[in-house]
């Protein structure tokens, strides 16, 4: 579904260890650079970096990963910068299950991340979101200007 001006450009990765318990670490990468990747891990060290903890102390393996549960629930998707596997192939599925107007204007924004790079968005829809630019976070903002850079390009 990645937009023709993408093509040789734009390429999703998806990597699975020995042991990570049916965990994966999808990666999106652009003209050969890794530029976001979601996994269990990247969502551990944005809570760990910004400081945000459990709201009562947790002991051990278990009662951490406890702990973590009830973060994702303090902050989910929209309120965070960094995304679970899952929660990339629950966009995905969202993003795969309907239109392009309404994935553009998900609250999720790996849902919004699929929809700037689809096909099916022309050039008049990517004028109209031209201006929400600045309302996306700072990683999604490099994927909107990507897709309209390039297709500048084709111009």
């Amino acid at each position: 579904m990645l937009a023709p001006c993408l093509h040789g450009r734009v390429r999703y990765g998806c990597t699975e260890y020995a042991g990570m318990d049916g965990c994966h670490i999808f990666s999106v990468c652009v003209d050969g650079k890794t530029v976001k990747r979601f996994s269990w891990e990247t969502v551990n060290t944005y809570f760990i970096k910004n400081r945000y903890k459990p709201e009562s102390p947790c002991t051990g393996v278990s009662g951490y990963w406890d702990g973590f549960q009830a973060l994702f629930e303090k902050y989910p998707p929209e309120k965070r910068t960094e995304y679970t596997d899952s929660e990339f192939c629950d966009a995905l599925k969202a993003y795969r299950n309907q239109s392009i107007p309404e994935s553009i204007a998900s609250e999720n924004p790996i849902v919004r991340m699929f929809a700037v790079l689809d096909r099916r968005i022309g050039k008049r829809t990517l004028d109209k979101i031209q201006d929400s630019i600045g309302d996306q976070p700072e990683w999604l903002r490099f994927f909107y200007l990507l897709r309209m850079e390039a297709e500048t390009d084709l111009s």
